[in-house]
């Protein structure tokens, strides 16, 4: 089987996602907002490699897009995270988002382990390992695409895991979207009700600086990291630790350096390893078990019920929870479009957490994987 199949077929995905994101029309738009880039980068490929019948599956292009792909997002998203920025957000905000992150990563370890002699942990989550679908959501819920998919890679989840994963994460987000907008608004009666009054409003961010770094001087930076790491680190893990470092004393070292580029080259790189995921995919694998979409509710529900304690608290503004929670589990776009709803000067705000929510997502994610293989599977 020729080698340039595989590749076309990734193009021409990454392409046609790149381009139906870049339109904007209505259609386009309400398309999107139901199948978002990110899957539609997983699917076309599973399509077109179905339709012609090829099997991609061990195909050499996956270890290329863990090779280099992977870590090449990883570093470009972490340079991006200005550490400066965070101090106008204040501690009790961010304090707040670190409560839901803590959630989001912790809930599931907890559950498992108490309710360990249930069928639902022992012959779901364990027999079916859907236990390995766990992290790819906590890196979904705080750090997005890159930390889902390095997360993946890290805990080896089965490819029929995370597809059902896939899809049941797009459709609560989705609807978490709404729910957020709606509560937002209704912040100021919440607080009336958690006695929570004239909490103090955070600074303004200050703009960066005009002059930014060539993007081909950012290009080879992350191109040489990338090699470095490897020499020097032989385990995923380990190299996924070392370039998140490495991305953030680049971007936090260099004033002028480019953010928006360096965010942009994550998104482009993510959705090629999306794209290249999906050549493994096959549609019969997909399964849907309604005790495990009862579990995501509980979780995702939990997430915000605990940060609204905590918000009562540090006795923050609750539009605070929501804005966290769009950064957790939202992302860069829906949690400034989520605050506009409120307040639009807060929403520069919400992109440095949701920015901060990309940074940490991974590391909360093999928090994740160590507390489940240490604690939970070895005392079943």
């Amino acid at each position: 089987m020729s080698l340039f199949y595989p590749w076309a077929i990734v193009m021409i995905a990454v392409g046609f996602v790149l381009w139906f994101g870049s339109r904007t029309d209505s259609f386009s738009k309400k398309v999107l907002e139901w199948l978002p880039a990110i899957l539609l980068a997983y699917l076309i490929p599973a399509l077109l490699s179905g339709f012609l019948n090829l099997d991609f599956s061990q195909d050499p292009i996956h270890f290329w897009s863990k090779k280099i792909l992977i870590p090449l997002a990883i570093v470009s998203v972490m340079s991006s995270m200005s550490l400066g920025q965070l101090k106008a957000v204040g501690w009790k905000p961010i304090l707040i988002f670190l409560s839901g992150s803590l959630w989001i990563s912790l809930f599931p370890v907890i559950y498992l382990f108490f309710l360990q002699d249930t069928d639902l942990v022992s012959g779901l989550f364990v027999d079916r390992e859907y236990w390995k679908g766990l992290p790819p959501i906590v890196g979904s819920w705080i750090g997005g695409s890159t930390s889902q998919l390095v997360l993946k890679e890290v805990v080896e989840c089965p490819e029929n895991v995370f597809l059902t994963i896939l899809v049941l994460d797009n459709i609560l987000v989705n609807i978490w979207t709404l729910l957020m907008f709606q509560s937002i608004k209704k912040s100021d009666g919440i607080n009336r009700i958690l006695k929570i009054k004239g909490s103090q409003p955070p600074s303004a961010i200050s703009a960066q600086s005009a002059s930014k770094t060539p993007f081909w001087i950012c290009l080879m930076v992350f191109v040489a990291a990338v090699g470095m790491v490897d020499l020097v680190v032989s385990s995923f893990v380990g190299q996924v630790v070392a370039l998140s470092v490495v991305g953030l004393l680049v971007g936090n070292s260099i004033t002028s350096w480019n953010s928006k580029f360096s965010l942009r080259l994550g998104e482009i790189a993510i959705l090629f390893v999306m794209a290249i995921l999906g050549l493994k995919l096959r549609f019969d694998l997909i399964s849907f078990d309604t005790r495990f979409i009862g579990f995501l509710l509980v979780w995702l529900v939990g997430h915000f019920v605990f940060m609204l304690l905590v918000s009562k608290l540090l006795r923050v503004n609750s539009a605070w929870v929501s804005i966290a929670s769009m950064a957790n589990v939202g992302g860069i776009a829906t949690a400034p479009a989520v605050t506009a709803a409120y307040k639009k000067e807060w929403m520069p705000h919400a992109i440095v957490l949701a920015i901060l929510s990309m940074a940490t997502g991974t590391f909360w994610g093999l928090l994740t994987i160590f507390l489940i293989e240490n604690w939970v599977i070895l005392s079943i």
